[in-house]
């Protein structure tokens, strides 16, 4: 299995379980949804840009896609953008789990041809990992 079809699996497994243990009952994608401790994940997306191809057609790519337009969605906040050199671009994303397929849509039809695209589930450690460094001082 591919690199990026594992962890779309994984992405997927983990937005089942919590779903799946959620108490109250799953329910269609609410546009305005906000994260909560109880239902929100963190979802670090890879746009791999097409080497083979110069920035301004890319980008006129992703215009005639509408990916500008729909990326992000309104609702889901945005961690951290980076540009990665050599690589493309580095998003993390912070939503509510019934909105993870919205996510996926939107950059199945915005950003194919011009990334490659690699996701994976992600969870904020910060506060923890500070925690236990300050334990141990």
């Amino acid at each position: 299995m591919k690199r990026g079809k594992a962890s779309l699996v994984a992405m997927a497994a983990l937005a089942g379980a919590l779903l799946w243990h959620s108490p109250a009952p799953a329910q269609a994608p609410a546009e305005n949804a906000a994260p909560t401790a109880d239902n929100a994940v963190m979802l670090t997306v890879f746009f791999k840009h097409d080497q083979s191809r110069p920035l301004g057609e890319l980008n006129a790519q992703l215009e005639r896609q509408g990916y500008y337009k729909a990326f992000p969605p309104a609702g889901v906040e945005v961690v951290s953008w980076y540009i990665m050199m050599g690589i493309g671009q580095v998003v993390t994303l912070r939503l509510p789990a019934s909105r993870l397929r919205e996510v996926n849509r939107i950059i199945e039809n915005g950003a194919w041809g011009a990334y490659r695209t690699e996701f994976y589930p992600t969870y904020d450690y910060k506060a923890v990992g500070i925690a236990a460094h300050d334990k141990a001082q």
